[in-house]
Formats: structure tokens, sequence, C-alpha cells
């Protein structure tokens, strides 16, 4: 849903800013690994240290390079398999630090054990999630469904994780980590059944043949 209805804005917002980098010479795959050691470095460093307030505006403000470097290699025309694959890559990696941040945390210093095992579930699906749809995409299906795609599950816990830092009670962040970690499985049934739908039809297309 934020995919569909949040890409517009943020592409006109941010095209600025891509045009400028673009002409100071910085290219799109600089942008993508700099954003990811940014949403490292505030999920790693500071949500273990229990700074989630801090640490969740570190990784906001870096998780928008996914939106500037997609920018920059359409203005360049140059939106290929290769920038795919680096950004698919290093989406995932930034999406387990921020989930093994929360983990680190509540289970040592945050002494939340329901917390931290729910982010650890989370993390396990979340990666399941981007996985069957990679998948489905190498065998020549499409699995771009899902109440939990990763727009939704970054914004939701990244605004509930820095409240808590501020003050929101911890439970809202548990509750907050079980429900995403259920849109996460519905996802991966959606994802599962729209293959198999996929994968009949074909297989019917070619048995009528």
């Amino acid at each position: 849903m934020l995919n569909r209805h949040a890409r517009g804005f943020f592409t006109s917002l941010f095209t600025p800013l891509a045009r400028w980098l673009l002409r100071i010479g910085v290219s799109p795959d600089a942008v993508t690994v700099v954003g990811t050691a940014g949403v490292m470095v505030g999920a790693l460093v500071f949500y273990p240290m229990g700074q989630l307030w801090w640490g969740s505006l570190i990784v906001a403000v870096f998780a928008f390079s996914d939106v500037v470097d997609g920018i920059m290699a359409r203005l360049l025309g140059a939106s290929g398999r290769w920038g795919n694959f680096l950004d698919s890559t290093l989406d995932r990696a930034a999406d387990g630090a921020i989930f093994m941040g929360l983990t680190i945390w509540f289970f040592t210093e945050g002494a939340d054990r329901p917390i931290a095992v729910s982010a650890l579930v989370c993390l396990v699906l979340g990666m399941v999630v981007s996985y069957a749809r990679a998948k489905a995409e190498s065998l020549g299906f499409s699995a771009n469904v899902g109440i939990a795609e990763r727009a939704e599950r970054l914004a939701s816990v990244l605004l509930v994780a820095g409240l808590t830092g501020l003050g929101l009670p911890p439970v809202v962040l548990l509750v907050t980590l079980v429900l995403l970690a259920v849109a996460s499985v519905v996802t991966i049934a959606q994802r599962m059944m729209a293959v198999r739908r996929q994968a009949m039809a074909a297989a019917e297309g070619t048995a009528s043949t």
C-alpha cells in the first residue's frame, strides 16, 4: 500500500536531490552502499545501546537512499540487472540489521524477552517474505502481493521503536511486532498461493497444447 500511494510523492520530493548527486558525479551504486551502511549503523550501534529514538531516526533518514538511488538510475537510463541485484541484496542486509539491533537490546539491557523473541521472529519471516518473491520471479512468476511488503514492515517498526525510545510503553512495540509477524505469515501464504495459481495455469496451458 505504501509502495503504491507514497512512491509518486517521494519521487517528486527527492528528484532534485537525485539530479544534484548525479551532477557532482555520485553514482546510484554509491548511494545504495552509503544508505545501507547508515541504516546498519543506526540499527546495530544505536539500538543495542538503547537509543531507540536516535537509532530509528538515523535508519529512517538513510532508508530514503533506496528511493534516491532508484530515481538516479532512471534518470541515467541505467536501471539494469546489476543495480537491481545490489539494491535487493543490501535491502535484505539493512532489514535484518534493524530487527537484529532490536533483538540484541531487548535480550540484554532492555531486558524484555517477549519483544526480543518477537523481533527475531520478524527478522526470519521478513527474509522469507522477500525470498518468496525473489524465487518466484527467478522462476518466471509474479509474487508482488501481500499485506506486509517491505515498506509497511519498516515504517511500522521504525515508528513504534522510535516512539518507544521517547517513552511509549514497550507493550505497544510488542503488539506491533506480533502483528507484523502475523502479517508476514499472511503475506508468505498470499505469495505462495499466487505462484501456485500461476504454476497450475502454466501447467494446464502446456497440457492443452
